[in-house]
């Protein structure tokens, strides 16, 4: 029965005969079939053990060309998209093949083969409307077999034969190619497969050097480390890792590959870039990585930028920002597994960042709980050892006035070394880098954690969006001083139990939040100076400050200010801003909830 998957198209023609022939005419096609199927069997084994995929498919292109003696075969393979990504030819002279360079444009007898999925085989194909499209330079075509691949019952591309030697193609023929296309589909799915797995590799390394640098104490900037890694997962032109500065602007971070230099440091317009959009939406976009508008605003060539696919970078639970990768103008669209492969990186690279800001924040306050440790023994068990020693002796001077002197000068030596441990106290408590070589979170929970004895029980501690990056000096500085004096204001007037302290920045502005469930507004203003000099700090930044009774009980002191503007292109981005004294502040690093 004839396969009702194959519609052969036969232009009129002379025919080869397959009804009974003389033996003077059978004996040569018996030859002729003969040495197709000795071919056919000799080909099968010497393929098999081919690894290299062209290789393997150039070989049954040339061997499906030899074994119905037609001049010219060619290989088309498509991706899921319908884009050509393997182009496979034979019988063609060097020269005409880098003349003709691009496959056949879509709407020729090769694409009607792939939207079919059936085979074509015609005597003439100049009298086929199908046959028009192919490229200058093209050899002249003639008789036409196209049989469709396929890989897991999906067409992934066409194994097309043309101008036989003698005669024109066969029914034998076309079932010959078609036995030879099972093979190519199977070699196509091998190739992608291995591909997949190179590619499945080279995520796996970029993302064990992502963690390596976040593990790493002297650490570079972790944005330029994810852009450079991506490049080694998909081929591309341009990596950017863009954040957020305000509602209306977004700021390219890093850049990296052979378009960066028009990129760096630049700054889009939120409303319209792709950027923006993958971050609003949380899943992964594809367009233009610019518009008209954005050309305004970057150096250099925009226009070489080509296809892009932007997905959002989200650590902590929160998208910090967006990781696009775009191919130069004359690139190839992303196909599905390069966009999921980019998709799984920024996903595991984001929950790397997590897991490190965790980490440093559980570092972090082991520290502090150590020091605390030590100060507390220092004071409970050493200094009170020292003093009644001191004690003693003061007591032993009293009933030995001829050594009275002298004791009393051992006494004052043990009091100046109190005073010294007292001093070591207070410094292991308050210990500092530089405050203002220090991220806003980490000053914000040294605060709370200095205070914290003062309060009868610790704060519940929340930070929520972009803090660090956005929360930088002056603002940073005022963000401290409104948590240290809210803070104290509870301790010392409110009568509270609990207390919560939440940093937010959104897109529109940045709120210090502080909420007591202690005696209401009366008790919480203690000094009326200090609220006022919290209004003043939100003045200065163009914001408010108020104290509110809660539903329940207790307060809530709001203190918010708008979201800094963007800051002039040519300042340094976030993770590799300089203090005045030179220091190199780390990117944002911390601990950000919803």
């Amino acid at each position: 029965m004839q396969d009702r998957c194959r519609q052969t198209h036969i232009t009129p023609g002379p025919q080869q005969d397959d009804g009974d022939d003389a033996p003077a005419t059978r004996a040569p096609r018996l030859l002729a079939t003969r040495r197709q199927l000795r071919g056919l069997v000799d080909f099968s084994p010497d393929t098999a053990g081919q690894l290299d995929a062209d290789r393997v498919l150039t070989r049954i292109v040339r061997a499906a060309a030899d074994l119905i003696e037609a001049r010219y075969g060619a290989l088309i393979v498509i991706d899921a998209a319908g884009t050509v990504e393997r182009f496979i030819h034979v019988g063609i002279d060097q020269r005409t093949a880098v003349a003709i360079a691009d496959p056949p444009e879509p709407g020729t007898l090769f694409r009607a083969v792939v939207d079919s999925g059936r085979t074509i085989r015609l005597n003439q194909m100049s009298d086929d409307p199908r046959s028009a499209g192919f490229p200058p330079h093209h050899p002249v075509m003639e008789g036409f077999l196209g049989v469709p691949v396929r890989s897991h019952g999906e067409v992934c591309g066409v194994l097309v034969l043309s101008n036989r030697r003698t005669g024109v193609f066969t029914l034998e023929d076309e079932e010959l190619i078609e036995s030879m296309a099972v093979t190519a589909g199977i070699t196509v799915h091998n190739a992608r497969e291995a591909e997949e797995a190179r590619r499945q590799q080279r995520l796996n390394r970029a993302l064990s050097d992502v963690s390596a640098v976040l593990l790493t104490p002297q650490r570079e900037d972790i944005l330029d480390v994810m852009a450079e890694r991506v490049t080694h997962v998909v081929a591309c032109d341009l990596v950017t890792i863009v954040v957020h500065v305000d509602a209306d602007h977004l700021r390219i971070d890093a850049a990296r590959g052979p378009l960066s230099a028009a990129y760096e440091h630049g700054v889009l317009p939120a409303a319209s870039s792709v950027a923006a959009h993958a971050i609003a939406s949380g899943g992964v976009v594809s367009g233009s990585l610019t518009d008209e508008a954005t050309h305004t605003s970057l150096a250099g060539d925009q226009d070489a930028a080509g296809p892009t696919v932007a997905v959002p970078l989200v650590a902590a639970g929160h998208a910090i920002g967006a990781l696009c990768v775009t191919r130069a103008a004359s690139g190839s669209d992303f196909s599905p597994n390069e966009i999921d492969a980019i998709s799984d990186f920024v996903a595991q690279a984001g929950l790397a960042t997590s897991l490190a800001w965790a980490r440093e924040d559980r570092q972090h306050l082991d520290i502090i709980e150590e020091r605390n440790r030590i100060a507390r023994d220092l004071h409970d068990n050493v200094i009170q050892r020292l003093f009644a020693t001191g004690m003693s002796l003061q007591a032993f001077a009293a009933t030995d006035p001829a050594h009275a002197e002298e004791l009393e000068q051992h006494v004052a030596e043990i009091d100046a070394a109190i005073t010294d441990i007292r001093s070591g106290i207070f410094s292991l408590r308050t210990r500092r880098v530089k405050s203002k070589d220090r991220p806003v979170r980490r000053r914000a929970l040294d605060v709370i954690t200095e205070l914290t004895p003062a309060l009868p029980s610790a704060p519940t501690v929340t930070f929520v969006g972009p803090v660090d990056p956005v929360v930088t000096g002056k603002l940073a500085d005022d963000v401290v001083a409104v948590i240290r004096e809210a803070l104290a204001n509870v301790a010392h007037h409110a009568q509270a139990s609990n207390c919560a302290v939440s940093v937010a920045v959104s897109e529109k502005e940045v709120v210090v939040s502080v909420q007591d469930d202690g005696d209401g507004i009366a008790g919480s203003l203690g000094d009326p100076g200090g609220t006022e000099n919290l209004a003043e700090r939100a003045a200065l930044h163009g914001g408010t400050f108020t104290l509110d009774q809660r539903t329940d009980r207790g307060t809530t002191a709001r203190w918010s200010v708008p979201r800094p503007v963007c800051p002039d292109k040519a300042a340094p981005p976030p993770g590799r801003r300089r203090s005045e004294d030179g220091a190199r502040h780390e990117l944002p690093r911390g601990r950000s909830t919803e």
